[in-house]
């Protein structure tokens, strides 16, 4: 290669595509490329004026050369068309709209037939030249002759695009924003890159090496099973066969109804017929007839002074339970209890979640002959009450929506209310004569029902300011006052301003955190009130003067928890001792406590083996020493002295 000042010097091309090699002796200008500098060539004559093409993105894209003379060339100066060009004061001119249509114009004149009827053999092999100059990256000239002349025209295009634009095949999209070229030029060499990374072969590859291998076989052996040998033992009722192994016949399917567990009753008033016993039998009748001499001894409502604590304890402990006091009373969990207040006999009343009633004589031997049961109810009795106006009357209320008296003389269940549309939870009873009664609903609404009136419907239904309804317990003494135990409130009413909507308490104890089971006036005088809570804790109010605030006296932790298969506690004050409350115990061994209204523990009845289950309903004889107390079995236990 020629080396000194008279070498080729290597031209700088900003595009490639659109520059040619030029022979010697040739005259042309590039009406695309731009050049920054010239370099001095004395011996250019000619340059042949044969088209040059390049293919870009599937078109043909031509590039017309304008000539011109060199014959007056000198070092440093370019002679072209004055009407093609505009020189500004640093060498460089930009290309206007007029100069490049008339550049045009100049190059259609100048074509010859010639050029125009170009074989497709040239133009195909000027395209071929044409995608071997897109490889090159730098051009080199073998002889000094070999020049590239630039219209000045083009230089101040080149100068603008050279540096945004070098991909090949954006000149066809001439109307582009430099932006949107640029653009274009990144995805493209983007594309080029991700494909020469092979980024899919390498994907291909990974997925063979990262298959899911087959989890080892264990080592262990497992055991094989003997045909002849005996496995477990299984249950023969399973199995379908008897004793003696012979497979018993296919049960017969069933294609009736299957009858409800426990159908409704019907309205109207039930015949008295214990299901335990038969209906000739000499010792129902004898049990009929002791109860209508019960029913001429009224029981006496004298207020009488509360006895010291000491000679109270020392009567608690003389209460003792035997075999013969306890007995399977109903066939269900018991939900609700009552003694008569008999002084010459012991009668405990048991309400069970089956909606049975169930009475028992304590006075007869053997102790299963003075069990009578009865069904009066198709749903759990969750309250049951002795008429304080004639002892031979039992009250019991059920989730069923009736309210029924057990008419014992007559032998016989009137039916005392009934709504089949909603279920009741608790009453009891606004006058003395048990003429009137107040009835609590599950849903929040109350009745107030008169016995005295025909029929079974209510007087009044009213809408209280509770959800739901557990209790209700009317004041001993202010009759007009009741208390209701809710969710998580109790209020207190006026059963002199009750409206059927928009009840609103005088009262409300709201310090209660969890669900309340129960809430009860003190039985003499009405001064205290004692709430069980879910919380763990018996509390006790002073309610002596019922205002717009009672306050809390005293807070007793116990454990109120039974879980899902026992009756929730109920704490309930002793009618004898109304400054002392009873409530069931889960501790062991199972008992039941007796706490003052101070908080102090004051006694615990224990059975030992008599007493093997948690009695959740106990209830205490109102002039009598006398505990009953009924378990999730339908076993009442009874305490006595």
């Amino acid at each position: 290669m020629e080396t000194g000042p008279l070498a080729p010097r290597k031209m700088p091309v900003s595009n490639p595509r659109n520059s040619v090699r030029l022979g010697s002796g040739s005259l042309c200008v590039f009406a695309v490329i731009l050049v920054n500098e010239y370099k001095e060539n004395q011996n250019i004559a000619d340059v042949s004026l044969r088209p040059v093409q390049t293919t870009v993105l599937g078109k043909t894209a031509k590039v017309y050369l304008v000539p011109f003379t060199l014959s007056n060339y000198n070092t440093g100066q370019l002679k072209c068309p004055k009407s093609l060009l505009d020189k500004n004061s640093n060498n460089e001119v930009t290309c206007k709209k007029s100069k490049k249509a008339e550049i045009k114009k100049t190059c259609r004149r100048i074509l010859t037939p010639k050029m125009e009827a170009t074989s497709s053999k040239e133009e195909s092999a000027l395209q071929k030249s044409s995608l071997d100059v897109h490889a090159e990256s730098k051009w080199q000239y073998k002889s000094p002759s070999d020049t590239v002349v630039l219209s000045p025209d083009t230089e101040s295009s080149q100068e603008g695009d050279s540096d945004e634009d070098t991909t090949p095949g954006l000149d066809d999209f001439s109307e582009l924003s430099p932006y949107e070229r640029k653009r274009l030029k990144n995805i493209s060499e983007n594309a080029n890159f991700f494909a020469s990374l092979q980024l899919s072969e390498s994907a291909a590859r990974l997925r063979e090496m990262i298959k899911k291998r087959q989890p080892p076989e264990s080592k262990r052996k497992k055991p094989k099973k003997k045909e002849n040998g005996t496995g477990c033992r299984r249950s023969m009722r399973l199995l379908k066969v008897d004793p003696s192994g012979v497979p018993l016949p296919a049960a017969p399917t069933q294609t009736e109804l299957e009858v409800e567990e426990n159908p409704l009753i019907p309205p109207g008033p039930l015949e008295m017929t214990p299901e335990n016993r038969d209906d000739d039998n000499e010792l129902f009748k004898g049990f009929l007839q002791t109860w209508a001499e019960m029913s001429k001894t009224r029981s006496k409502n004298t207020k009488k002074e509360l006895s010291n604590i000491k000679s109270y304890k020392v009567n608690l402990n003389g209460m003792v339970i035997s075999e013969d006091t306890v007995c399977k009373v109903t066939r269900g969990s018991v939900s609700s209890m009552a003694i008569h207040p008999s002084e010459m006999r012991t009668l405990v009343a048991a309400g069970a979640k089956s909606g049975q009633v169930g009475l028992w004589d304590l006075t007869h031997q053997p102790k299963e002959d003075g069990v009578y049961l009865f069904q009066p109810h198709s749903q759990p009795v969750s309250c049951l009450y002795f008429s304080p106006a004639n002892p031979a009357h039992l009250l019991s209320l059920s989730y069923d929506g009736t309210l029924r008296c057990g008419d014992f003389p007559r032998a016989v269940f009137e039916e005392v209310y009934r709504d089949e549309t909603s279920s009741f939870s608790s009453f009891d009873f606004l006058t003395e004569d048990a003429s009137t009664l107040i009835v609590g609903h599950w849903d929040g609404s109350m009745s107030l029902v008169d016995r005295r009136t025909p029929g079974t419907s209510c007087e009044k239904l009213i809408k209280s300011s509770l959800s739901k309804i557990r209790t209700v317990h009317v004041h001993p003494v202010q009759r007009q006052y009741f208390i209701t135990a809710g969710l998580r409130d109790i209020h207190i009413y006026d059963a002199r301003c009750l409206k059927p909507s928009r009840n609103q308490p005088l009262i409300s104890l709201t310090e209660h955190t969890k669900s309340i089971a129960s809430a009860y006036f003190s039985p003499l005088t009405g001064n205290r009130v004692v709430t069980t809570c879910a919380d763990c804790k018996l509390r006790i109010f002073d309610s002596s003067c019922i205002s717009s605030k009672i306050p809390l006296l005293t807070t007793i932790r116990h454990n109120t928890i039974t879980g899902r298969w026992l009756t929730r506690f109920q704490a309930v004050w002793d009618p004898k001792q109304e400054d002392c409350v009873i409530v069931g115990s889960m501790a062991q061994p199972r008992r039941v406590e007796i706490f003052h209204e101070t908080g102090k523990w004051v006694h615990s009845f224990l059975g030992g083996e008599c007493l093997a289950s948690v009695c959740s309903i106990n209830a205490m004889h109102p002039t009598r020493y006398i505990l009953a107390g009924g378990n999730s079995s339908g076993r009442v236990h009874v305490f006595m002295n």
